[in-house]
């Protein structure tokens, strides 16, 4: 299986390099795209795209991965995954490795990492995802976090299409890890946005601890314990119907008849 790795950092990122090392070393076929620049927060963006226009593509060579075909794309990691599905990297991969990021992406705020986003545009577009993250420190234990992803990938190759897997690892030492446990997604993650000020024409914005104590069962808690936090999420669907459409009949359309 050909399985394209990306991010949100950028391609220069100790990270990336980390999950593409470790997933070429598994034996899988491995190819690299991932932005340019630093995309972090960018959610499933795909930037300004006009039929009229070009993006910009820089091949790049990646340090420990001689042979390994690498790209840094002008966009966001979202259009990185939808470029390669669409073959503007030779063969489309069959499954989209994303990360490893430094720092969680656990809690409902995921909805605005660029690392998972990624992952659920690979579902999107009709192939499993994994994203990966590790948890802040003075430095990050990148073996770990690729160990986890390489195990995360054997499962989800068997898994059905368009699963996507959201996975935080603690950093720590392979071996001091506690275990790994399904988990839920906690309200929030390690820190929560805030505004520190708001003067005219400006805000200052700054990300605080939340210092709440979190059900034990849910990602960002996990984490914090010391295990890996596996946690399947889903991208944009519909829901059950209810009687929306009715209304919106009855109080718009019917009255102008």
């Amino acid at each position: 299986m050909r399985v394209l790795v990306t991010n949100d950092d950028g391609i220069r990122a100790a990270g990336l390099h980390a999950l593409a090392r470790a997933l070429a070393g598994a034996g899988l076929d491995v190819i690299v795209a991932a932005p340019l620049a630093d995309m972090s927060g960018s959610g499933a963006a795909i930037g300004r795209l006009h039929a009229d226009e070009h993006v910009e593509v820089e091949q790049v060579e990646l340090p420990g991965l001689a042979g390994v075909p690498a790209y840094g794309v002008d966009g966001p990691p979202a259009l990185c995954v939808i470029a390669a599905r669409l073959g503007g990297f030779g063969d489309p991969p069959g499954l989209v490795v994303s990360g490893i990021n430094p720092g969680n992406n656990t809690g409902r705020s995921t909805l605005h990492s660029g690392t998972v986003g990624a992952a659920l545009t690979a579902a999107n577009f009709g192939v499993a995802g994994v994203a990966v993250s590790i948890d802040d420190g003075d430095a990050h234990h990148w073996d770990t976090a690729g160990a986890l992803a390489v195990a995360a990938v054997e499962w989800v190759r068997s898994a059905e299409d368009r699963t996507v897997l959201n996975v935080n690892v603690p950093n720590l030492p392979l071996a001091e890890v506690r275990g790994v446990r399904w988990a839920r997604l906690a309200p929030f993650g390690t820190v929560r946005a805030a505004i520190a000020e708001a003067t005219d024409g400006r805000l200052q914005m700054e990300l605080r601890a939340t210092g709440a104590e979190l059900p034990a069962d849910t990602d960002t808690a996990l984490v914090g314990a010391g295990f890996v936090a596996v946690t399947s999420i889903t991208g944009i669907r519909s829901t059950e119907p209810t009687d929306v459409a009715a209304r919106i009949e009855r109080s718009v359309l019917r009255r102008s008849a």
